[in-house]
């Protein structure tokens, strides 16, 4: 019998499985949210439902030429974790306490969110640009673990 994966490694390959059903050209991100060894809900980018996927109606920030990280308002798409949160209050299910995975450490807009959501752990695969974003889950005393790894 083969080693069995740690828990970490476990669900951190399922949020890039997740990530898989992504919409956006520029990105591709999964984040799942996790309470024990219990998957409560899951997110991947990409736009509302009933709107047209970046794919057919192309990336406005693509064609102004904005650089990843700035100018959020001017995407169609929700982010992974927005759409954890979604997700878990569409089933009244609370995140407090939970454990999150990202594919990417998550940006400004969704830090806050999930501090105000009072997640015990962020883990993420992939280093993001954001000093306010690392600066805020310092002070918010939400811990955030960079995990190395091929996850695919």
């Amino acid at each position: 019998m083969s080693e069995r994966l740690p828990w970490p490694e476990y669900f951190m390959r399922i949020a890039h499985l997740v990530a898989q059903r992504s919409t956006c050209t520029r990105r591709a991100v999964g984040a799942i949210a996790v309470r024990g060894k219990r998957i409560l809900a899951t997110g991947y980018n990409g736009v509302p439902t009933n709107i047209a996927h970046c794919e057919e109606a192309g990336c406005l920030r693509e064609r102004l030429g904005i650089p990843s990280g700035e100018r959020h308002e001017l995407c169609r798409g929700l982010h992974a974790e927005q759409n954890v949160i979604i997700q878990a209050a569409t089933h009244h299910l609370d995140l407090t306490g939970c454990n999150i995975y990202c594919t990417t450490k998550p940006c400004i807009l969704c830090t806050k969110m999930l501090i105000n959501c009072e997640v015990k752990t962020i883990y993420y695969a992939q280093n993001y640009p954001d000093e306010l974003s690392e600066q805020m889950l310092d002070e918010a005393g939400v811990k955030h673990v960079f995990m190395e790894g091929d996850f695919l």
